[in-house]
């Protein structure tokens, strides 16, 4: 059974950095797209970032090209997610998902198709 436990989340000044972890046990992890999500009190879940099996392709919501980064290392079974330049807006309970991904090269970014959820990891930002 796959299980996915995010870290990393923590209370960080504007302007600053945070690295999120996550990290999978069960299935085969290099046969897995993740990606990463967001949400606040009241609101949906939101796509933040997605990466491909083998990390060959990434994608991004565009309120954080530019500051944002995933990454992977599959020998560790493990998805990041560098956060850098953080805003108020990015305050969220972030959480990491994981689906079988049949074709190399595919991102997700849609919440309804991945099945493995983590239990989230809070980020706030202080102004």
């Amino acid at each position: 059974q796959v299980q996915l436990v995010e870290s990393g989340g923590e209370l960080v000044q504007a302007g600053g950095s945070l690295r999120l972890s996550c990290a999978a046990s069960g299935g085969t992890f290099s046969a897995y797209a993740v990606g990463w999500f967001r949400q606040t009190p009241g609101k949906e879940r939101e796509f933040v970032a997605a990466i491909s099996r083998s990390g060959g392709a990434t994608d991004y919501t565009d309120s954080v090209k530019g500051r944002f980064t995933i990454s992977r290392d599959n020998a560790k079974a493990t998805v990041y997610l560098q956060m850098n330049s953080l805003k108020g807006e990015d305050a969220a309970v972030y959480y990491c998902a994981e689906e079988y991904s049949l074709l190399e090269g595919t991102t997700i970014t849609t919440a309804t198709a991945y099945v493995y959820w983590g239990q989230g990891t809070q980020v706030t930002v202080s102004s």
